[in-house]
């Protein structure tokens, strides 16, 4: 029986090792880490998935920013990367680490603004997540434009950049 813990209950080496296992270890040369850059996940929206003891996959969600051209920047939070055990994907792990997460965002009151990198036909198709809104932004680095995917009432419709959450002192 699979149960879901917070990430933090897991040791980082395990997450990172299951996230070179499922994406590779050149992954962190990838835009979605650029964008997330210097943040922490989101620790209530960030969980683990344990099945007898063992880690068979993970969600992470991440403070991030819509800085807007037209001057109204926006609070997102992004979701994934959603890791499963090579051996383990197409068994519905990954899918129940999203619904968790969307769950958590929902009652935690962060779930008006979402964005990922993923399958549209897959995250559209089962969570809502599309391109329609995404048009104008733009990411530090390459992106499959119909790949970036955003749900929810806040999302930003206008052109913008989008960056880590960085919070400064008053």
């Amino acid at each position: 029986m699979i149960t879901f813990v917070p990430i933090a209950e897991v040791e980082p080496q395990a997450v990172e090792e299951l996230l070179d296992r499922a994406f590779g270890t050149d992954r962190q040369s990838r835009t979605a880490y650029r964008i997330r850059e210097g943040m922490a996940p989101i620790a209530e929206l960030s969980f683990a998935a344990i099945e007898d003891g063992t880690l068979v996959g993970t969600i992470q969600c991440w403070p991030i920013l819509f800085d807007a051209d037209a001057g109204r920047d926006v609070p997102l939070v992004m979701v994934g990367p959603v890791a499963v055990e090579p051996e383990r994907q197409r068994d519905g792990i990954g899918h129940r680490l999203m619904e968790h997460a969307l769950e958590a965002a929902r009652t935690s009151c962060q779930s008006d603004a979402l964005m990922l990198i993923g399958d549209p036909e897959y995250y559209g198709r089962f969570f809502g997540f599309a391109a329609d809104h995404t048009g104008g932004w733009r990411v530090p680095g390459p992106v499959e434009r119909r790949r970036l995917l955003a749900r929810g009432d806040s999302v930003p419709r206008g052109a913008g950049m989008l960056g880590p959450r960085v919070s400064v002192p008053a």
